[in-house]
């Protein structure tokens, strides 16, 4: 992102935001954790597989780290995710049931334990008033992506996240790419000018089918949703914003930039029964981004179709491949990486903590905030089947969820249908 559009892009975020996290009435906080050898205490907001994995990752990394507060919607989850913890890194988990917190506010419970840091890793719906607690309780951050379903959503991240900076509270994003070696350095030689200009680019998450929980007869309305967060829009921002955001954000990382506008086309083909709520299987965005640079963005989640996830950028003078676990560049300039293959699941983490007790807290708060929006905005296209600017999504009022959050009847939203208000 060029500077004037970073500045244009932070001065309407912090007017946007107004309605969000009012960061003169949040305390002064201590200074940020910086003993290198103390021990740093996590706490854990969602036990899914992916919080489950972030736990680990994080208790892994080098210094003196325990788990010692754990919060899920579900007693089952949280259970099963302690005990999975315990049999995998033990010795660094101390949770006892005083410190188990169950129900739509365990956050609250975790909270008010004795951590440092906590681990965000419910849907996505809940990512913002989540966060906005965390870093008004002075807690350092790690939060899976997306870290929003809708543009309010977006707007109080990035309010809650100029606080986090003010108070030197480290925010780190589950987008991995930005701490895996291949894409590093892909990126910094497209940036460093191996393509030339840029001409277009084009980016891809198609796959088969996901996991599903048939519903039991004992489950509300709202318990069997949140058990199937992947189908329902106002959980997940459906999968074009859940899963496809890597890719997306991966092309604003190369362009430095966010897109203009985009237009797009998608549906609900074959994923049609009513267990798989109401999201659609297919999107495939037009993005335009500064400098007439156009991305074609496609994602798909159906069965027996071409699977690719990877990333492409086509210069004057070359194109990139991020294809696969492999990088290479080709023309003017010859490259492949062929250096250490790192996991960066682990090295996020690694980098994190690292940043914490060297002082200099890292913040991704504004990159994942850009590249939520980013998905958000194909979204709102192919569910209308418009034409969507930066500046309309952003300033989006439509919001997702139900006014208050109660395990009871909650009917599901109709599909979308383009051409339909």
């Amino acid at each position: 992102m060029t500077k004037s559009t970073r500045r244009s892009f932070l001065r309407s975020s912090a007017a946007a935001a107004a309605g969000g996290v009012v960061t003169s009435a949040l305390p002064a906080l201590p200074p940020v954790h910086v003993q290198g050898s103390d021990q740093i205490k996590i706490g854990l907001v969602g036990c899914g597989g992916r919080g489950s994995g972030a736990a680990t990752q994080a208790l892994s990394t080098k210094g003196p780290v325990k788990l010692v507060a754990m919060g899920d919607m579900f007693a089952d989850h949280l259970d099963g995710a302690l005990q999975n913890l315990q049999g995998e890194v033990g010795k660094n988990v101390d949770v006892p049931a005083a410190r188990r917190f169950v129900g739509f506010d365990a956050i609250k419970g975790v909270l008010s334990t004795d951590i440092d840091l906590v681990i965000l890793a419910t849907p996505p719906h809940f990512r913002p008033a989540h966060f906005e607690a965390a870093v008004a309780a002075g807690k350092h951050v790690f939060f899976e992506k997306p870290v929003a379903v809708d543009a309010p959503g977006v707007r109080r991240v990035l309010a809650a996240n100029e606080l986090a900076k003010q108070q030197r509270r480290a925010v780190v994003c589950g987008l991995q790419r930005h701490h895996q070696n291949g894409y590093r350095e892909a990126i910094k030689r497209v940036q460093g000018g191996a393509l030339g200009r840029i001409l277009f680019a084009r980016c891809a998450w198609d796959m088969g089918s996901l996991w599903m929980h048939p519903r039991k007869q004992e489950w509300s309305d709202m318990e069997w949703q949140l058990r199937n967060w992947l189908y329902f829009t106002w959980l997940s921002g459906d999968h074009i914003v859940e899963q496809h955001v890597h890719n997306l954000d991966v092309i604003n990382w190369a362009l430095a930039a966010h897109p203009l506008k985009c237009r797009g086309i998608g549906g609900r083909q074959v994923r049609t029964d009513p267990a798989f709520g109401h999201i659609f299987d297919h999107h495939s965005v037009q993005y335009q981004y500064p400098g007439g640079v156009w991305l074609f963005s496609e994602c798909r989640q159906i069965d027996h179709c071409l699977n690719d996830v990877s990333e492409h950028l086509y210069g004057a003078d070359g194109e990139c491949h991020m294809d696969g676990g492999k990088w290479t560049i080709s023309g003017k300039e010859s490259w492949a990486h062929d250096g250490p293959n790192n996991d960066p699941y682990q090295t996020e983490h690694d980098d994190l903590f690292a940043s914490i007790r060297a002082g200099k807290p890292l913040n991704e708060g504004q990159y994942v905030a850009e590249s939520t929006l980013t998905a958000i905005m194909g979204r709102m296209a192919t569910y209308s089947g418009k034409e969507v600017t930066w500046d309309q999504a952003f300033n989006s009022q439509d919001k997702w969820g139900p006014d208050k959050y109660e395990l009871g009847p909650l009917p599901v939203d109709p599909v979308p249908m383009p051409g339909r208000k």
